[in-house]
């Protein structure tokens, strides 16, 4: 099977990195696969073979002819049995490209989020309704991403499933850190700055947690357009020396086996990947109950906040501090490790791959 992956960028973000190990185990099956990106980049992705790039403009976000030619060239030569879109602008590239350059090549689109909440004027509607009738089938990581998309394009149905994110199983262990101050419990936070992610929200719980205890430590890894701004919070509050920002880490596995908790109080989440790494760290989670986060932290796998509970969010980071729970750290590994490794994922993805194709015949 010959499969055209498609890319935003060369970046350290998690559906590059997904979209690459899926490649690597699809290619170790014996699959043809090309990974192309739209947009020039400059980060190392895990991929085994090499990331093409169409050179496209960024600022051009609606019309890019060149760029759509040039996918439609590279269809033309490959010649896949799918076209995989893994965001929303390479769907719209995706889409583009074959309706001004003719190919007739089926177009998957993987759904990591919660489209819905991005949908905030009729002209945006109206386009992705367009752009959603021109695929051939959804791929969504969570059943609440499939809900949502459903909900608002229910023409889709009948051409939706869910394949969660997976991870890659590490051989020969997790590398080992030390974080420091040595002797503090150590909260770690993993993803990029955005407005998704909370990390205002974030300091606010920070805060309240740090009028009842002192002996902590904030870990921020990732980067991002609001992270100078969160920068500038941490030294209103007087947290210098409380607070790291690391920017981006090439194994943010190691930081967060040695963290004591991994918090996500994000407003907006498909189905993050950094809770099944923190499940498979054995690093206990607290995490707000947004996308699909309750369907991989159960009552036995962590702790799930309702959304906006700033109260209850610090409140449950403490009783994990203070009353750690073995059995549920044993039961999300497990989970991990039964559910959600790349190389039973990449089965799946072929599974869908094989139906599409032999529905089209």
């Amino acid at each position: 099977m010959k499969i055209l992956q498609l890319i935003h960028r060369s970046q350290k973000r998690g559906a590059e990195a997904f979209a690459c190990q899926l490649s690597n185990h699809l290619t170790a099956r014996g699959h043809d696969v090309r990974i192309v990106s739209l947009y020039e980049g400059s980060a190392s992705l895990p991929f085994e073979g090499e990331v093409e790039c169409l050179e496209a403009i960024p600022s051009r976000k609606l019309i890019n002819f060149n760029a759509w030619r040039k996918l439609a060239a590279v269809v033309t030569d490959f010649h896949p049995d799918v076209v995989q879109a893994n965001s929303g602008d390479t769907l719209k590239f995706a889409v583009f490209s074959k309706t001004f350059f003719r190919w007739s090549h089926p177009i998957i689109f993987r759904n990591a989020s919660e489209v819905g909440r991005y949908l905030t004027s009729t002209p945006q509607k109206l386009l992705n309704s367009f752009l959603y009738r021109n695929v051939d089938q959804v791929i969504s990581v969570s059943q609440a991403s499939e809900r949502d998309i459903l909900n608002h394009f229910p023409f889709l149905r009948g051409k939706t499933e869910v394949i969660p994110v997976g991870l890659e199983k590490t051989l020969g262990g997790i590398e080992e850190v030390s974080l420091e101050p040595y002797g503090a419990k150590h909260i770690i936070h993993v993803g990029g700055f955005s407005f998704e992610k909370n990390h205002k929200g974030l300091m606010r719980i920070f805060q309240a947690l740090f009028k009842s205890k002192t002996d902590l430590h904030l870990h921020l890894i990732g980067d991002g357009l609001l992270r100078p701004e969160i920068q500038q919070e941490v030294s209103r509050l007087g947290f210098d020396g409380m607070v790291t920002l690391y920017g981006f880490v090439d194994n943010p596995l190691a930081y967060i086996k040695a963290a004591d908790v991994l918090v996500l109080p994000s407003i907006i989440e498909g189905l993050p990947g950094v809770l099944l790494e923190a499940m498979y760290c054995k690093t206990p989670v607290v995490a707000y109950d947004v996308g699909g986060i309750s369907e991989i932290v159960l009552p036995h796998t962590g702790r799930l906040i309702p959304k906006g509970n700033e109260h209850a969010f610090a409140t449950a980071i403490l009783d994990t501090f203070n009353s750690p729970d073995s059995s549920k750290i044993e039961n999300a590994y497990k989970l991990v490790l039964r559910d959600y490794l790349n190389a039973k994922i990449a089965k799946e993805f072929l599974h869908a791959y094989n139906s599409l194709i032999a529905s089209k015949n």
